[in-house]
């Protein structure tokens, strides 16, 4: 018969007294399905829309209308729109995030930083428990939370960091923990934007309108609290005056609207509808907020964006692409993660003889092997 019952703790990984306490940089960024199939978006929508952060209506009413209703309607409409743009090495949010995260690493390395740095998503598979998980294992015992998101929101940065407390809560022995809140306004990441900008203008040409897309939340969310509007007008304000642009040469919008709501506006959509429809002959759309190409870009944006455009009587649509694997992006993904690293011993080369002398003095004392 046994005194005690399993706890409610992970086992903990083998540990090896004298072994060099490592740091690591986990990269974090929304998710996506697996597969561009019914099955694999409806799996992906299930996890996402069951997040209290993303959806904040009564849990009852809403898991009726999701189960009811959304995953038997839209998981097959929102595959096919997946399809028309996944690759060869599979989603693009998800090739974009993987190189981001080894390009970052190489960055730091450059600069003297031995740290590792792992990629992970809120929602679908590369789960934030599992990378946490496996970097315990390798011996990691401090871990900065680096969200894609440059703007901070309850629905995204928030809900990313409720996944690291929910694996937290069930680990006895956890590592140091810091978390990046947002970086909207940072110098080197709105300079990145304006230099994509402008490279892509150099080859094509300027817009008679600049359109910064930024991804919806509702509105509600403002009155109660949530930073995100005014942390995407910042990043506006700020990426215009890079690109010396006057008020009347830009137009700040919100994209991906779910359900009746009232959402943060003005909503995409109409507004380039309205633009084509006023004489505006091209329109040129970025999307500050997305640091990878993904869905809501690659189809919502450059495809049926540019339709609704180009029929209302608009003549060029043009979309630039997210920041990616730009080197100056990186360079400022690289700034960000080097100052909330600061204080951490990152650049310290381990003393050999220092740890084989604490080896075998916690040997000494009847430690386990």
């Amino acid at each position: 018969m046994t005194l005690f019952k399993p706890g409610p703790f992970a086992k903990e990984p083998p540990f090896k007294h004298g072994q060099v306490p490592r740091t690591a940089v986990l990269f974090c960024n929304l998710g996506t399905p697996d597969t561009p199939s019914t099955a694999g978006v409806r799996r992906f929508l299930r996890e996402f829309l069951s997040d209290p952060r993303v959806v904040e209506i009564p849990r009852l009413v809403w898991l009726a209308i999701l189960h009811g209703i959304i995953l038997r309607v839209r998981p097959a409409k929102s595959a096919a729109k997946y399809a028309s743009i996944w690759t060869p090495e599979g989603s693009p949010l998800k090739v974009w995030t993987e190189k981001q995260a080894k390009l970052l690493q190489g960055w730091l390395a450059q600069r003297g930083h031995d740290v590792q740095v792992r990629y992970a998503m809120r929602y679908g598979s590369t789960s934030i428990a599992s990378q946490l998980d496996a970097l315990k294992t390798e011996g990691v015992t401090r871990v900065l939370i680096l969200p894609a998101y440059p703007q901070y929101s309850g629905t995204t940065t928030a809900s990313l960091f409720d996944a690291v407390y929910a694996w937290a809560g069930k680990v006895r022995n956890l590592p140091e923990l810091r978390f990046v809140n947002r970086y909207h306004d940072d110098p080197g990441y709105i300079k990145a934007l304006a230099q994509s900008i402008s490279r892509y203008w150099k080859a094509h040409g300027r817009p008679d309108q600049l359109v910064m897309s930024f991804h919806g939340v509702p509105e509600r969310t403002l009155h109660l609290g949530d930073p995100y509007h005014c942390e995407c007008f910042k990043t506006a304000r700020l990426l215009a005056e890079q690109l010396g642009l006057t008020r009347e040469q830009f137009k700040v919008t919100f994209q991906s609207r779910l359900g009746r709501a009232k959402w943060l506006q003005p909503y995409t959509e109409p507004t380039l509808i309205a633009m084509g429809q006023g004489g505006v002959k091209r329109v040129d759309v970025v999307c500050p907020g997305f640091t990878s190409d993904c869905l809501e870009t690659l189809e919502e944006i450059a495809m049926e964006g540019r339709h609704a455009f180009l029929t209302a009587g608009g003549k060029e649509f043009h979309y630039i692409p997210c920041l990616n694997d730009d080197a100056a992006w990186i360079t400022a993904l690289c700034d960000v993660a080097q100052q909330h690293l600061a204080g951490w011993p990152t650049q310290a080369v381990p003393d050999a003889q220092a740890l084989a002398a604490s080896r075998a003095a916690a040997l000494a004392l009847g430690a386990s092997q």
